[in-house]
């Protein structure tokens, strides 16, 4: 069953291609809710039990010559992302997040997508070159096959590097992380959603799944370095994200910091420190995509800017109440608030973390006062700034632009969306066991654990 959640996106993206806007939006929800529906059933049917390991969905030859086939498996940490990311190919979402951004971004567009570009293709040939390498030497492309692979720890010290840090770019690891708060603003309200919910999700769990199963010494050999990289990465993007006057810049770089609390989860090598990773891999990709949605769906399309003085000036509290209340919301669940997914993720990283890196945990609660700070200060100045009386504001508007056409206020599709939203980072932060049963005993099952 869950196959067909591939199967009924790709059928509904080809006949997107047919049909005029109106249409192909209904077509899209429609798809969308579709295969939702068929994950959600998928997570609910499955026996736990068997999500410690592999279980073969559909495998069929593809090019046998080269051992390559169509070969379909889920286990809990993959069970928990299709209903996050759904499966999509790691090579395919290039071209069109580039089209998508220079055709409908914003800012700079031409240049975000540009260097999003020229970063994901950076990442796919090292990828390529790790995944090369893996097959000359074991013959197979499979997954359970090179895992089960014996290869030399001298091969493993040094593809392991290469394999990892091609899918780390697309994670946004520092420092190669500048392409994601660039392509952020650069991108449109859905691309943005799409980038920080699923695109940097494929880039940890392929090196999660990927890099760090096949070659688990070479793994042992970098942890480490992981630890340092993500360390630096929750601070330095905190520290920055602090900085910026653009309300995308600062959730942009709310997501490498974030994302640097899953790569320490990974780093740690153990069940606590792992399978807090795949949670925050599935909490941040709620989270975020809720913060993109306010920032460039609610109020960007009703004020034309995201200027953090400018909307300080409007005080949208007063002319958006419910975009206010759904921005409190999701910055409480990025501050790490308890009751909401992102405490529930980072609390379980910071605790495997401790057994393995108890200094890393020290500089990271650092980032975490400054992932609080730049939160707030942006939640103020977008919704609770002072009224600037140079500004005209009708009651229950937003400010009044003779250049843009004034929209009206929060329309029902939006709210839904929202809703859902919020209400899956506050149940998964109430029960998080809901996803950590299925997550921890395939991760118990991984050969890179210490």
């Amino acid at each position: 069953m869950i196959a067909w959640t591939i199967y009924i996106t790709f059928a509904g993206a080809v006949v997107l291609l047919f049909f005029p806007g109106a249409i192909a939006r209904w077509i899209a929800l429609l798809t969308t809710v579709a295969a939702l529906g068929l994950g959600l059933i998928a997570f609910g049917a499955t026996p736990i039990a068997s999500l410690a390991r592999f279980t073969t969905i559909v495998r069929v030859a593809w090019v046998p010559a080269l051992g390559m086939n169509y070969h379909l498996a889920i286990d809990g940490v993959s069970l928990t992302m299709v209903l996050i990311t759904g499966i999509v190919f790691y090579e395919l979402v290039i071209v069109p997040k580039y089209f998508l951004i220079a055709i409908f971004g914003s800012t700079n567009k031409e240049y975000g997508a540009m260097k999003l570009t020229l970063y994901s293709f950076f990442g796919g040939m090292l990828v390529f070159v790790g995944i090369l390498i893996a097959y000359v030497t074991a013959g197979s492309l499979d997954l359970n096959q090179l895992s089960q692979f014996q290869f030399s720890p001298q091969l493993q010290s040094w593809a392991f590097p290469v394999l990892f840090l091609g899918f780390a770019v697309l994670a946004g690891i520092w420092p190669l992380h500048t392409w994601a708060p660039t392509g952020h603003v650069a991108a449109p309200t859905a691309g943005s959603m799409l980038l920080a919910g699923i695109v940097m999700k494929l880039g940890s769990y392929a090196g999660l799944r990927v890099a760090m199963n096949v070659f688990p010494q070479g793994f042992q050999v970098w942890s480490k370095w992981i630890a340092v990289f993500a360390v630096v990465g929750i601070v330095y993007a905190a520290a920055v994200a602090l900085r910026q006057r653009d309300l995308k810049f600062v959730i942009g770089y709310s997501s490498v910091s974030h994302m640097g609390f899953v790569l320490l989860g990974l780093a740690t090598a153990n069940v606590l420190g792992v399978s807090g990773a795949v949670l925050q891999m599935f909490s941040h990709g709620a989270i975020a995509a809720l913060l993109f949605a306010v920032a460039g769906r609610m109020v960007y399309r009703r004020t034309h800017t995201r200027d953090l003085d400018m909307l300080a000036a409007m005080n949208l509290s007063h002319a958006l109440p419910f975009a206010a209340f759904t921005f409190v919301i999701a910055s409480a669940a990025s501050m790490g608030i308890p009751g909401f997914s992102g405490f529930a993720a980072e609390i379980t990283i910071l605790i495997g973390a401790w057994k393995a890196y108890p200094l890393a945990v020290w500089i990271t609660g650092a980032g975490m006062v400054l992932v609080a700070a730049f939160t707030l200060r942006a939640l103020k100045q977008s919704f609770f700034g002072e009224v600037d009386s140079n500004v005209l504001v009708q009651e229950g508007r937003v400010a009044l632009d003779p250049d843009w056409n004034e929209q009206q206020g929060i329309t029902v599709a939006e709210k839904i969306g929202a809703c859902l939203l919020m209400f899956t980072t506050l149940a998964i932060g109430l029960y998080p066991k809901l996803l950590l049963d299925r997550i921890m005993p395939a991760v118990e099952a991984m050969k890179f654990l210490k």
